[in-house]
């Protein structure tokens, strides 16, 4: 186990203490440290009885008061799934996969409860989005963990909100439903790249928040993970703004990346769709 915890975080296996003993879990625990996102897949259906299945193991994932505020729509019709995957054309994988899924954040259905009962919803505000976002990513998390049990691959495609309208619209979402991130789901037609992650020394925190020695520590992973490494100038994400860069890492392709804005439109989409953020 302990060589997994090394690879996932980069580290020599030597400098890594031996992974304490435990009775059971540790088949699942071995998959959560070896998880790798697949963008590959073979031509092989995934059938509905399996996809229920997956489901059903996702959808008993706690859920903040019991609301329950997660739904899936499972992307089934040709033309419906061409247009989503149209939205995208840098991800192919989104019609290659053998299923397609959108994950949606869903205050829709507790409000139409609250209505039928008389009672009125009188949480609406921003806290209401909150609830039914954090729902939604815990079942897409579990969705993965699901999938991998049985042996599909996944692949969560949160680019759908940069089309946010445009997906609401082929999966007619109605008022409260938002699109939180699509999922490519099938089998694996290879053995993808695992990557590693940031040290938990920089990620976990014990009693307070501090990131004292966060630069140095962030510094030596980017060093370990990338190596000498360092991507060709048309390779170079903001190469145009930044210039091209002489050393390479995690810090240097994330810092980029956000410094490149979007999805300016999600609190109108919000608004538009019902939610009220303040």
């Amino acid at each position: 186990m302990h060589e997994l915890v090394a690879r996932r975080f980069a580290f020599d296996p030597a400098t890594v203490p031996p992974a304490p003993a435990v009775s059971s879990g540790t088949e699942q625990l071995a998959r959560m440290l070896d998880h790798r996102v697949c963008r590959a897949f073979t031509a092989d259906p995934v059938d509905d009885a399996l996809l229920d299945l997956v489901l059903a193991a996702t959808f008993s994932t706690p859920s903040k008061s019991d609301l329950q505020q997660c739904s899936v729509i499972v992307v089934d019709d040709p033309g419906r799934r061409a247009a989503l995957a149209a939205l995208i054309p840098s991800m192919p994988w989104i019609a290659s996969a053998a299923r397609f899924l959108v994950f949606c954040g869903d205050s829709h259905r507790i409000r139409a409860v609250a209505e039928r009962a008389g009672t009125g919803f009188a949480n609406d505000h921003l806290d209401a989005f909150l609830n039914a976002a954090s729902d939604a990513a815990m079942h897409l998390s579990s969705f993965v963990w699901a999938a991998e049990a049985v042996g599909l691959g996944t692949c969560a495609i949160s680019v759908l909100r940069n089309h946010i309208d445009a997906v609401a619209d082929i999966v007619e979402l109605p008022e409260h439903v938002f699109p939180l991130a699509g999922m490519c789901v099938g089998w694996p037609a290879s053995e993808q790249r695992l990557s590693p992650r940031l040290p938990m020394t920089v990620t976990v925190h014990h009693d307070r928040y501090d990131d004292t020695g966060a630069a140095a520590q962030i510094a030596e992973y980017d060093r370990r993970r990338f190596g000498d490494y360092v991507p060709p100038a048309d390779q170079q994400a903001g190469a145009d703004r930044f210039g091209v860069a002489d050393t390479w890492g995690w810090s240097v392709e994330k810092s980029r990346m956000v410094a490149q804005r979007e999805r300016d439109q999600l609190a109108r989409f919000l608004g538009d769709r019902g939610f009220d953020l303040g």
